[in-house]
């Protein structure tokens, strides 16, 4: 089987790792461009080569949230033997409840879907024949060193997260519509958090004091939950729009829902957080979550359903639907989404090089055409 890992060489060098299934530091890159270039059953089994290259973007997606994941589990979700690591950290976890009874089993219940993302992902492309992902040589990033963490290194930072919010706007607006208007820009629900950076974590124990810091930082990661999966909910119906074989089409319009099903959950629970009397303010940085109850119906606090909006064209009729779903750029616009974020804060160049290859493969992709 072959992986496709990481940190290698340069793009005018790749084609020749890819045909002669060379490998340097224990790792292959299959840079933009190539599989379009190489034969069909050669690059990607039985699949054609985009699709295998939206797959494999799919399943480094998958990696890279599943990380992130089981750092929020180990620290405020529900150990066991399908999400093990960690022990808990019962103040961090108070402060998650504070929010929502469930939310460790909510945040067990999302780690374990993301882990069976990738994993049937992957399995899947080595079924056909398709190289496959593996990101383990790019974890090198500290973690949380607060009671209940692993300390296992990670692919991803949680604690300098710079998040944008507008998502909470986008959804409720009935007369905007991204796919439209792109460059019209919906409001932030929490402003701070755009302004950024801030821990959705504890990072060590000294975090966990005082109250409303720790309560601040809960919050935080309420509102990361939300931002991540609307991400998922958006890029899943984009790259199908790119498939060729039906049964990747399947994959990619089965999956996707899942990713809109946990958007929707945490979208809720992000509303506590701008609800009293847990809208707190940082006391150590000023961090503030605005209270939303009694603001308008663009930041209301309690709306969670997709308001209906133009789609396609502004001379038909509104409706309710996902937004965005464009799927020019998709997979590079989720590059750069989750770089703006600071999700990566600390990895490698050739860390980025990879994802960007990856991201440039996904987008070459063209349905029917391979």
């Amino acid at each position: 089987m072959r992986n496709v890992l990481n940190g290698l060489k340069r793009r005018t060098n790749r084609r020749s790792f890819v045909k002669k299934g060379l490998a340097a530091a224990g790792t292959a890159t299959v840079g933009a461009g190539v599989l379009s270039n190489t034969l069909s059953v050669e690059a990607s089994g039985g699949l054609t080569p985009g699709d295998a290259a939206l797959l494999r973007f799919a399943a480094a997606a998958e990696i890279l949230e599943s990380d992130f994941w089981v750092q929020y589990n180990e620290l405020g979700g529900v150990q066991d033997s399908e999400v093990p690591g960690g022990t808990g950290n019962p103040t961090y976890t108070a402060k998650l409840v504070n929010l929502d009874s469930d939310m460790p089993v909510y945040i067990h219940d999302n780690t374990d879907d993301e882990i069976t993302h990738f994993t049937f992902l992957n399995a899947y492309l080595a079924s056909k024949g398709a190289a496959t992902v593996d990101l383990e040589p790019f974890r090198t990033l500290p973690g949380s060193t607060a009671t209940g963490s692993s300390g296992k290194l990670r692919l991803t930072n949680l604690t300098q997260l710079t998040l944008d919010t507008s998502w909470w706007t986008r959804y409720r607006s009935d007369a905007h519509n991204p796919d439209l208007e792109p460059g019209f820009v919906f409001p932030q629900a929490v402003p701070d958090l755009f302004a950024g950076p801030h821990t959705a974590i504890p990072i060590s124990d000294g975090d966990l004091t005082p109250a409303d810091h720790i309560q601040a930082i809960a919050n935080t990661a309420a509102f990361h939950f939300a931002t991540i999966e609307q991400g998922g909910t958006s890029l899943y119906p984009s790259m199908a729009q790119r498939a060729t074989k039906t049964e990747v089409l399947r994959i990619l319009i089965s999956i996707g829902p899942t990713e809109t099903m946990h958007f929707q959950t945490w979208q809720d629970k992000a509303g506590a957080a701008v609800s009293p009397p847990f809208n707190v303010t940082d006391p150590t940085n000023g961090l503030t979550f605005p209270d939303l109850s009694g603001a308008g119906e663009i930041l209301r606090n309690n709306l969670i359903m997709p308001e209906p909006c133009p789609f396609l064209s502004p001379s038909l009729p509104k409706c309710s639907i996902i937004r965005p779903t464009e799927t020019k750029g998709i997979a590079m616009g989720v590059v750069n989404f989750l770089t703006a974020m600071g999700l990566f804060m600390g990895q490698s160049p050739q860390f980025f090089e990879v994802l960007k290859d990856l991201a440039a493969d996904a987008d070459h992709a063209r349905r029917g055409t391979g």
